[in-house]
């Protein structure tokens, strides 16, 4: 082989890689208000701001991304870069006390205007997208983009 096709097969690896790394190998960045924040607005806003039963009971808000960072009055529930050591996702996967996964269902009580936890380990699954967007955000860094 002569030395000019091995530099553009070097050359065409060089930007292959380059590319790689900065699409993930064609997993897109996920994006914290574009992707998450829905999620958590959707999903976990009802309980998790405060005035909710979630907030009232482990301090954890979702109304801003510096509170979903700040955590639980217990501490931080993101580890950003890791998802297994992060207790949200967790939560999310139900790989926790059945007690405490997320997110709970509830009732809304039209006449008081309050939002009502259903009673007993009546926590639902996020659809599986949800969770797998929420993990990725996390293993990539949790940012806030």
């Amino acid at each position: 082989m002569s030395t000019r096709i091995l530099s553009i097969r070097n050359a065409i690896y060089a930007m292959s890689l380059a590319a790689c790394s900065i699409t993930a190998c064609g997993q897109r960045e996920v994006s914290y208000n574009r992707d998450i924040n829905p999620i958590f607005q959707t999903n976990c806003a009802i309980c998790h701001t405060q005035g909710g039963a979630g907030y009232s009971q482990s301090g954890f808000s979702v109304a801003t991304y510096q509170d979903v960072m700040k955590g639980t009055r217990y501490g931080p529930v993101v580890s950003p870069g890791s998802s297994v050591g992060s207790t949200l996702v967790r939560l999310v996967k139900h790989q926790a006390d059945e007690t405490i996964n997320m997110p709970k269902n509830y009732t809304i009580d039209l006449a008081a205007h309050d939002n009502i936890i259903m009673p007993g380990n009546n926590a639902r699954r996020l659809p599986e997208r949800e969770i797998e967007l929420i993990t990725k955000w996390v293993d990539q860094g949790a940012k806030n983009n």
